[in-house]
């Protein structure tokens, strides 16, 4: 078994570790920002997207460096229901600062402040079969919106 290891310093690098992370499981206190070290980390459950492979789920961690600040809308650390991942996405402020924007299940959201794109995925081996595979109803119409 292979572990995947992912960096992102651009966008479409940044693309791709979203993709790979699209349906993680999580809960808000597989959350944390060491502000005096930069760093926010995130550990999931991401589900494995190999199209041969029967539906798994890996653990997984995900680290951002050079975060100045985070801003969250819709989550509570004492809540222990677990939420998925649906996207990671930057916005430049001013090149190339800007803003990762982490958009969860049920309208919950984080916005981390950056210097600039240096993130890191990695696989961190245990390995678990999966009922079924994440689905997503492209007809239900969602409020979309940034993080704050």
């Amino acid at each position: 078994m292979e572990l995947l290891r992912l960096a992102a310093l651009d966008t479409e690098d940044l693309t791709v570790i979203s993709a790979h992370l699209q349906d993680a499981i999580l809960r808000p206190q597989d959350l944390t920002f060491l502000a005096g070290e930069h760093r926010f980390l995130m550990a999931v459950r991401r589900f494995d997207w190999t199209p041969s492979a029967p539906p798994r789920r890996r653990l997984a961690g995900l680290h951002v460096e050079r975060v100045l600040g985070v801003k969250s809308r819709g989550l509570k650390p004492e809540d222990a229901t677990p939420m998925s991942l649906l996207a990671l996405t930057f916005e430049p402020t001013d090149a190339p600062s800007g803003h990762i924007d982490l958009v969860f299940s049920g309208g919950a959201a984080l916005r981390l402040e950056v210097e600039c794109i240096e993130v890191r995925m990695k696989d961190l081996g245990p390995v678990w079969e999966s009922a079924n595979r994440p689905g997503h109803d492209i007809d239900t119409d969602t409020a979309a919106g940034s993080a704050a």
